[in-house]
């Protein structure tokens, strides 16, 4: 065999190799190869708030299929999402727990703001972005010197009251959900126009078609974290951070002098009280506030 024919056949078997790992792949037939972040596989079964969503129907299959893919490849969003939880979901089960809303609704925390103290373009704030009008439907307090939108504990008490009325009126966990995004009217409007009584016969605008499956999609990653790319430590996830609260119930004039007897300083009175909306305190008469004062992590 002359030197020519036997480099060409060298080359053939190589790119042979080459190709039918290529192949095996991308067919998932080589699985040990599979990079999960670029190939997603969607649970068998999925359900919010004990609701099975009916993947068994094209469109639904592939609405989660959209928002694991967009969710699974936002990768600073969602690493964020996984840290905070560590931090905040603490805080938020126990009082979905206490009101008889399924731990579930966490998530639509999660999708709603990525479990920050956010702003949106329309003027919702906090956790679960609540508009001012709401807020002070819900009993929260909005005036220029106290936002209680930024209050996690207490914005999750209110969102609670929304889960409970949404759910006596539409009789499921995902409609109550769905209709955080769009509104109970336009929920109920649209059951009516469409002569359905379930969330995945809806056809609605593509932001609330979209809302339950991004919670479907980020319980299923934040669930199961590693399988999807994010094997995190336990020591980069957020902890919690002890504080000590003070009840007031008395204007501050000076917030700045107030944190320095309490032996902070005014960045960290704001950042673990970002309720207070301004460099003082003006309470309603009849009143008390908590003040969360960190007694660790800052020594």
């Amino acid at each position: 065999m002359n030197k020519s024919i036997k480099n060409a056949l060298v080359l053939g078997a190589i790119a042979l190799a080459c190709s039918s790992f290529i192949y095996g792949t991308a067919t998932g037939t080589n699985t040990n190869s599979v990079d999960v972040a670029n190939h997603v596989y969607l649970p068998n079964t999925i359900n919010f708030a004990g609701e099975k969503a009916p993947l068994n129907i094209v469109d639904v299959k592939e609405r989660l299929d959209r928002e694991m893919i967009v969710n699974i490849n936002l990768h600073s969003s969602t690493t964020l999402a996984i840290k905070r939880a560590k931090r905040y979901f603490p805080i938020i089960e126990p009082i979905l727990k206490k009101n008889g809303i399924p731990e579930d609704f966490k998530y639509l925390a999660v999708i709603e703001s990525g479990l920050a103290n956010v702003v949106s373009s329309a003027g919702a704030r906090g956790f679960w972005q609540f508009m001012p009008a709401t807020a002070k439907e819900f009993n929260m307090e909005v005036t220029d010197y106290v936002d209680e939108r930024y209050d996690v504990a207490k914005a999750t008490e209110a969102a609670c009251e929304y889960f409970k009325r949404a759910k006596n009126r539409f009789g499921t966990w995902t409609l109550a959900a769905a209709s955080y995004n769009r509104g109970m009217a336009g929920v109920s409007n649209q059951l009516t126009a469409q002569q359905v009584s379930d969330y995945y016969d809806l056809l609605l605008t593509e932001e609330t078609s979209r809302y339950v499956f991004r919670i479907l999609a980020l319980k299923e990653i934040m669930q199961n974290a590693e399988k999807y790319g994010y094997a995190l430590p336990e020591s980069t996830l957020y902890q919690p951070i002890k504080t000590r609260n003070i009840t007031v119930n008395t204007d501050i004039l000076d917030l700045a002098a107030f944190a320095k007897e309490q032996g902070i300083n005014y960045k960290i009175l704001k950042l673990h009280n970002p309720w207070m909306r301004d460099t003082k305190l003006i309470v309603t008469p009849q009143k008390d506030y908590i003040v969360a004062i960190p007694t660790e992590g800052y020594n």
